[in-house]
């Protein structure tokens, strides 16, 4: 059993709540994403935050630029808006508003874990992290543990199972698939 605090004790932690520290400034929202995404770092997802900030002042600032740069802008929009595509984080090339709306939550999507629910590999997201976790993922030919990773649209194709994988063997028997040389190794 813990003891009962003492009044001076009690008056000096009565404004730290120990059990939902995250949750004592007020950032719920936080929170809730961190939960929603599976993101295990909360460093990674603040990261993910200022990145979208960043990415929103640079769409202001190339918004707001006047009539006179007008080529320069619109070298600039289009450069802007293929490297988030290219990233998946926006959907179209069009116009600067999806830049200026995007948010953490456009990273946390992009992440291994999210896409391995995406592509049907996984059932959610608890599974998917512990499959990569444990070293059941590949992207490309390097085998991923981190479930932080992002994965841009080019490299998605690439997202498949290891060659020794007990998961990838129980895909194959399922679909009737497995050579009969994979069984004898």
């Amino acid at each position: 059993m813990v003891r009962k605090l003492k009044y001076h004790e009690q008056k000096l932690l009565r404004r730290l709540d120990l059990v939902n520290w995250e949750a004592s400034d007020g950032n719920l929202a936080e929170v809730r994403a961190l939960r929603r995404y599976r993101v295990g770092r909360r460093e990674d997802y603040v990261q993910y935050k200022v990145l979208a900030r960043a990415v929103r002042a640079l769409a202001r600032r190339l918004r707001d630029l006047g009539p006179a740069s007008a080529a320069f802008r619109a070298r600039c929009a289009s450069a802007l808006l293929e490297k988030l595509h290219g990233l998946g984080l926006v959907n179209s090339r069009q116009s600067l508003a999806v830049c200026e709306s995007l948010s953490a939550a456009a990273f946390c999507r992009r992440r291994l874990p999210c896409l391995l629910v995406k592509l049907r590999m996984a059932q959610n997201l608890r599974h998917a992290v512990t499959f990569v976790e444990q070293g059941h993922v590949r992207v490309g030919p390097e085998v991923v543990t981190d479930p932080a990773l992002l994965v841009p649209r080019a490299v998605e194709d690439f997202i498949t199972w290891v060659d020794a994988s007990r998961l990838r063997q129980k895909v194959l028997d399922y679909n009737q698939e497995r050579d009969d040389f994979d069984l004898a190794a």
